[in-house]
């Protein structure tokens, strides 16, 4: 998997995949901000991984999704760096064949067991650096 990040101007970025799909990263104050911040994407990758996997369950049990929210808050540490140390999502479901107590377990089940993001975010990473100057 690659992304490609280019600096389009000091506040305002966009990350790129293979396939050319992109996004913009915004940093700028909240009045004049168009897109989400890195870590705004980090709590969206969180929670569109999470319903994808529960849409997944939830139709291998035949159940019928009218509509699926979910609302995802975290909090970071106050010192650098000010990584997440608590996320806690809230998944609203509208469907009128499954109970809540079936949602809580295949919500559960993801974030503990399938969700790729939110396992990312439970281990330690090896990261490397490449600098090239031109």
């Amino acid at each position: 998997m690659i992304n490609k990040t280019r600096y389009i101007s000091d506040y305002v970025y966009e990350a790129t995949n293979e396939n050319g799909d992109s996004i913009q990263i915004d940093m700028r104050e909240k009045d004049e901000k168009k897109g989400l911040s890195p870590t705004e994407l980090l709590l969206s990758a969180v929670a569109g991984c999470a319903v994808v996997d529960i849409v997944s369950m939830l139709r291998k049990k035949r159940k019928t999704i009218k509509d699926i929210i979910v609302e995802t808050e975290g909090w970071r540490n106050e010192d650098p760096p000010k990584k997440f140390n608590k996320i806690h999502s809230k998944y609203i479901l509208i469907s009128p064949d499954t109970t809540e107590e079936e949602l809580r377990k295949v919500a559960r089940l993801t974030i503990d067991k399938y969700c790729s993001v939110a396992s990312s975010l439970n281990v330690k990473v090896d990261f490397s650096v490449e600098v090239i100057d031109k």
